[in-house]
């Protein structure tokens, strides 16, 4: 469609440029500068010579100023296909978790997969919060979604923390391809934030953000990245990410969180 159009404009700019010479030469036909001394037949030719060069110049410059418009306008029609493929990739997910509700595998969910990266500060345990109840992860169904459903449910049961980072650790290994990957992973870097291991809950939200850039987990996992940089008092690494945040992802959550850091760091 772009390609298209370029050569539509630039078939239009070449006929404006085509007929603007013919018409010059039909109102200055060479022929009559027949007429004269030398030197006024000289001028004459000069002048037409001169017209000519303008009619060029303005050719070529009109043909610049339509180059930019079509770049512009192939900049608009790539930042409307990423968003057209955004939102696709999350009616995708929406749909998956419906398909496990109706299965019956999805009772224990709380969220769709694509719905939770805002959800992530309220459902989210407090640290220190495992009592060390755990009773072992629950057997994996060999159901992408369901398998997911139930690791997420341990997420929001207090007293199962470890079977939690069990069964999503269980889940990236076996589902590889799921589009459930970078919100396994986010919540995997969650866990161990929530336990003290902040080296593994780096790793995990880094994986995020390098491994599924364009995922709604990813402003959210970069942002932690830089809470955990903070955390081990390395400001400039910390302020330096959520510069990042900030520039990659704006208007996020992650990005408003980053934001207030950044408004106290000076």
């Amino acid at each position: 469609m772009s390609s298209n159009f370029r050569h539509h404009l630039l078939s239009l700019s070449l006929l404006v440029g085509i007929a603007a010479p013919w018409a010059a030469f039909a109102q200055a036909p060479i022929s009559s500068v027949g007429s004269g001394s030398v030197e006024d037949r000289v001028t004459q030719l000069e002048r037409i010579s001169n017209a000519h060069s303008q009619l060029l110049t303005q050719l070529q410059q009109q043909l610049s100023d339509n180059q930019n418009d079509i770049d512009s306008l192939r900049g608009q029609i790539q930042e409307n296909q990423y968003q057209l493929n955004q939102v696709v990739e999350r009616q995708k997910q929406i749909l998956l978790q419906m398909d496990s509700l109706s299965s019956g595998g999805g009772s224990g969910a709380a969220q769709p997969a694509a719905g939770d990266q805002t959800g992530a500060a309220t459902a989210t345990p407090a640290p220190g919060s495992d009592a060390g109840a755990a009773t072992g992860a629950p057997v994996q169904s060999g159901d992408a979604n369901t398998d997911y459903n139930t690791a997420f449910a341990l997420v929001q049961d207090q007293s199962r923390q470890e079977d939690a980072i069990a069964a999503f650790q269980n889940f990236v290994k076996k589902y590889p391809d799921s589009t459930y990957q970078p919100n396994a992973n986010y919540w995997l870097g969650q866990l161990n934030y929530n336990k003290g291991k902040k080296d593994d809950a780096a790793f995990y939200f880094a994986s995020v953000v390098k491994n599924y850039p364009k995922s709604p987990k990813a402003p959210d996992a970069m942002f932690k990245v830089g809470v955990i940089m903070q955390d081990k008092g390395d400001s400039a690494k910390a302020k330096a990410v959520y510069q990042q945040v900030v520039a990659k992802y704006p208007g996020t959550e992650g990005a408003k969180q980053a934001q207030k850091r950044l408004s106290t760091m000076g």
